[in-house]
Parts: C-alpha cells; sequence; structure tokens
C-alpha cells in the first residue's frame, strides 16, 4: 500500500503493539509516540500541547467495567504521549465520572482539567461546579467555560470570580457547530476571558472570518471542537487517496492531515478530538507533531479537499 493511501483503519492496525505497549509503562509509550508540539496559553504564557482528549459521546459508558476500562486505557495512553488538556461537560452523560474513574486508576496523573457549567440557574452553577469536581476526583479546576453560552450573563461571572479568588486558573465560553457567532464575539470583546473553544475543521472554517482573528488581537486561546465532525468528516475523506501533499508535512493519514490543518492556524491554542480507541489517541496525537503547514500550505489542503 503506497503512502498516499494509508487509512485510519490500517493506522489502527499498525498501532496494535503500540496499545499492547501500555502494559510496559508510559516510558516505553513516549518512545514509540511522537509527543505533540506546545503553544502559549496568551493569558499567561503557559504551554499547552496543540493536540487534547475529548470525552463527548466516548466517555459516556455509564457503569461498565469494560468501557471503563477501555476509557481509562485512552487516557493512559494519551498522557504517556504527552497529552494534557481533557475536556467534558456536565452535558456528556457518564463522561466526567468516566474521566474521574480513569484518573484514579492511574494514581491521579497530572493533567489540565477543562470542564463547563451548563445550567439554565445561575443559582444552581455553584453547585453543578462543585459536583464536576467531585466526579473527576479533582481539587480544582483548570479551565471552566460557559457551555454554549447558557446563561452566560449569570454564569460567566460567577466563574470570573471564581478566578479571582484562587478557585479556578482560567475562565472561557463556547459553541458548536456555527452556532451563536455574533454573541460569542460580544463576549470575547467585553469580558477578560482566557479561552474561547469554537467548532473549526478543514471544512468548517466560518470562524476563520473573525473570531480567530478577534481571539489572536485580545489576547484569548481557542479550543477547537469538532475537528472530526464526530467521524463524519473522516467518513467523507476516507474515500479518498490521502493527497500526495500530506507526506510533505508527515501526515500519514486523513486524520493527521485534518489535526494538522486546525493546529497550524497561529490562532488556535489546542484541538480536542475525541476517540475510546488506543491507537486512534497515538495517531491524533502524531497528528499534533512535526512539520506544519504554512498559510499557503494550509490553502492547498483546504482546496484538495474542498475538490474530493
Amino acid at each position: 500500500m503506497s503512502p498516499d493511501r494509508v487509512s485510519r483503519r490500517a493506522v489502527v492496525g499498525a498501532m496494535a503493539a503500540g496499545a499492547a505497549a501500555i502494559a510496559l509503562g508510559p516510558d516505553h509509550l513516549q518512545a514509540a509516540v511522537a509527543a505533540p508540539q506546545t503553544k502559549p496559553i496568551p493569558s499567561t504564557g503557559e504551554q499547552v500541547p496543540v493536540v487534547g482528549l475529548g470525552s463527548w459521546s466516548t466517555f459516556n459508558v455509564g457503569k461498565d467495567t469494560q468501557l471503563l476500562d477501555e476509557c481509562t486505557a485512552v487516557i493512559s495512553a494519551f498522557l504517556a504521549a504527552g497529552g494534557r488538556m481533557i475536556d467534558s461537560s456536565p452535558m456528556y452523560g457518564s463522561s466526567q465520572a468516566t474521566i474521574g474513574y480513569a484518573l484514579g486508576k492511574l494514581g491521579h496523573p497530572p493533567v489540565f482539567s477543562a470542564d463547563k457549567v451548563w445550567t439554565s440557574s445561575g443559582a444552581e452553577g455553584p453547585a453543578q461546579v462543585q459536583e464536576s469536581r467531585t466526579r473527576w476526583g479533582i481539587r480544582q479546576f483548570d479551565l471552566l467555560q460557559v457551555h454554549n453560552l447558557l446563561a452566560w450573563e449569570e454564569q460567566l461571572p460567577m466563574l470570573l470570580a471564581m478566578k479571582k479568588e484562587g478557585k479556578l486558573r482560567y475562565v472561557g465560553i463556547t459553541t458548536s457547530e456555527g452556532r451563536r457567532h455574533e454573541e460569542i464575539e460580544q463576549v470575547m470583546r467585553a469580558y477578560p476571558i482566557d479561552f474561547v473553544q469554537v467548532t473549526y475543521n478543514i471544512q468548517a472554517r466560518q470562524v476563520e472570518q473573525r473570531i480567530l482573528p478577534l481571539a489572536a488581537d485580545r489576547g484569548i486561546a481557542v479550543i477547537c471542537n469538532r475537528p472530526f465532525e464526530k467521524g463524519a468528516l473522516l467518513r467523507e475523506v476516507e474515500a479518498h487517496p490521502l493527497p500526495p501533499m500530506a507526506a510533505d508535512i508527515g501526515a500519514r493519514t486523513w486524520a493527521q492531515f485534518i489535526l494538522k490543518f486546525i493546529v497550524s492556524n497561529p490562532a488556535v491554542t489546542c484541538a480536542i478530538p475525541a476517540t475510546s480507541k488506543v491507537a486512534h489517541v497515538q495517531e491524533n496525537l502524531q497528528g499534533g507533531s512535526g512539520v506544519m503547514p504554512n498559510a499557503a500550505f494550509r490553502a492547498r489542503m483546504a482546496g484538495a479537499v474542498a475538490a474530493l
């Protein structure tokens, strides 16, 4: 099989040995998987890896011990290969509890904990934060975000007050699927937030016009959700050969091609693909390493996908 036709499925097979190597310990995995590059959070300069880990759908496994252990293996591989940011929400079913289960099993390793407030009642916000923290099993969150701007007029001041009191390190807001961008811009201009989370990938590029430039201008970190459109984007592009240009940036799969497009944008801080597969999380992290495309190359990448 030529390098241009390597699929995500093929990489999963090729990385089976890496998945099995979890039992050999983090040092072995770090030798096998290239660590992702890092970028600074503009408000502090703290460095975070450009590929994080989402938990929407994939970690909503309830109390099934086998599935919980599989998610634990994903988080173990993610951390061993240089990952750090894990993102969740009260909206994501049992995902928070799954993360807490995994972190407990792994001895509570250091992570960059990113979660959200998702309630229409301002009075319920603090209690929800406490419940989320308990599910994670951590002392405090690194980042809390107002999920999809729900009741943001009440929740955002609460989060900013938590930060001022030293109970939270960073504050942000989120949206997805191109919704409420005008309101997102208003909040970005009016409030001292550290992060904004939006949908951005090689097909969904609306935020390039206004939100990414505004984030760069205001010194706001950008987290990109839905990099693969919950797998739909990968299923679409994997029906076609990987473009020859992928070799120029060291992308062996469509997933790495797409992730390199996202995280190479200077305004983007981190992308958070979600997965329940160890080989996928290793593959994704490698998409954040090595050669990155410049603006002209990204335009060619987008053109190649648009022409499929």
